[in-house]
């Protein structure tokens, strides 16, 4: 079928298996070309299919020769019907590692729950006998708690007051205002119970009390911080208290594993274009706006290129992990340095529809977020038909 682009919103419907297939080698090429990093090699991925997890995954995996199990929560095709693209991108994660040796295998379900749980402990004791490294990039907006049966939906609100600030509808380039209502009666705490660390701290506990941990293991969940632009509306809004929580929750995790000289660790990572930061008002324009800068003095990075940094020269150098004053890695101190920030306030006073193709990058922005179905990928040819049946290997 020929595979086309179609969105609602901040979402697109469709995604591209081709377009996948070619970001995902795009990312093993990087990878591979900066050369192999002393990591983990046994790693597992919660939230494995797209953005921070899958950079994660496949610098686990072909920087340094890692064996990567990937849990994820994605749609398979059906006849006339595409595939989610994390479902395509994971099939091609593994083709390409198992053309190259790597044991790669991936199980598709509500991470949340305890039967993908109890399905990844014996995947584990299966196959690999205990893990290195369990990276957790779960980006869900609604949680089943997996005891009590309550769902819990996640919410992107300030608190306190109504937010009112600039943003950008990035298919039209309009630039407007935007209000945004105050966190009302659960919205803080279901937000919290949703992208907070209890789950987190469930997978580990899990993993812990059946010996699935190796000696000297590693944990790592991504946060963002941000600048004061978007104060209100994230990190002190209803998801900076779940992040808060997150990252109060590394603190517990590696208490319950000194036994075994375990830690866990919050990696603060840049702004990017992921589906999750598509869905926040502000943020893209801050982004367009941010990658401008970024690109001109270049030092702009993508998912791959942060996490492969943040492999390569902050968990596995052999030396102390650098940590900020809260105790947290930071592989946002080039979005976040004083001069990057600085030229991002003076341009957001000044942007507007008509100046914003010109002092932003707007078109950067578009085609990364069309880049994460697997559109507008470079070499892609999508006048071609194409079979949308593509499967995942591990799963068939």
């Amino acid at each position: 079928m020929i595979i086309e682009p179609k969105t609602r919103g901040f979402i697109c419907l469709t995604a591209h298996p081709m377009g996948c297939e070619q970001n995902v080698k795009n990312q093993i090429e990087y990878v591979k070309k900066k050369g192999v990093i002393n990591g983990a090699k046994n790693v597992l991925v919660i939230g494995a299919s797209t953005g921070f997890g899958l950079a994660s995954r496949i610098t686990s995996a072909f920087g340094s020769g890692a064996s990567t199990i990937g849990v994820f929560f994605d749609k398979p095709a059906s006849e006339g019907r595409p595939a989610s693209p994390g479902f395509y991108n994971t099939a091609f994660f593994e083709k390409e590692a198992h053309k190259e040796g790597l044991y790669a295998k991936s199980i598709n379900g509500d991470a949340f729950s305890n039967e993908i749980k109890q399905q990844t402990i014996n995947l584990i004791k299966n196959d690999l006998g205990k893990i290195d490294l369990v990276i957790y990039s779960l980006a869900s907006p609604v949680r089943v708690h997996p005891e009590t049966g309550v769902r819990y939906k996640s919410v992107l609100k300030p608190i306190g007051e109504e937010f009112t600030n600039k943003t950008v509808d990035f298919h039209t380039g309009t630039v407007s205002e935007v209000s945004i209502k105050p966190a009302e009666g659960d919205d803080i705490e279901n937000t919290v119970a949703v992208m907070g660390g209890e789950d987190w701290k469930l997978w580990i506990d899990t993993l812990k009390n059946e010996d699935l941990l190796a000696d000297d293991f590693k944990t790592v969940a991504y946060s963002y911080v941000g600048p004061k632009l978007t104060e209100p509306v994230y990190r002190k809004g209803t998801i900076g208290r779940a992040k808060d929580d997150l990252e109060a929750t590394a603190f517990k995790i590696s208490d319950d594993l000194k036994e075994i000289g375990g830690k866990a660790y919050v990696s603060v990572n840049k702004a990017l274009v992921t589906q999750a930061s598509s869905a926040i008002p502000v943020i893209p324009l801050y982004i367009s706006l941010l990658f401008k800068i970024m690109k001109e003095k270049g030092i702009h990075e993508g998912c791959i290129e942060q996490i492969q940094r943040l492999y390569s020269e902050r968990l596995f150098t052999g030396n102390e992990i650098p940590l900020d004053e809260k105790g947290r890695i930071r592989i946002d101190d080039l979005e976040m340095s004083t001069d990057v920030q600085e030229e991002v306030a003076k341009l957001w006073e000044e942007a507007t529809t008509e100046n914003l193709s010109k002092i932003g990058d707007l078109e950067g922005y578009k085609n990364d977020f069309f880049n994460l179905f697997g559109f507008k990928v470079k070499g892609v040819d999508y006048d071609k038909d194409v079979n949308e049946l593509v499967n995942i290997p591990s799963l068939q």
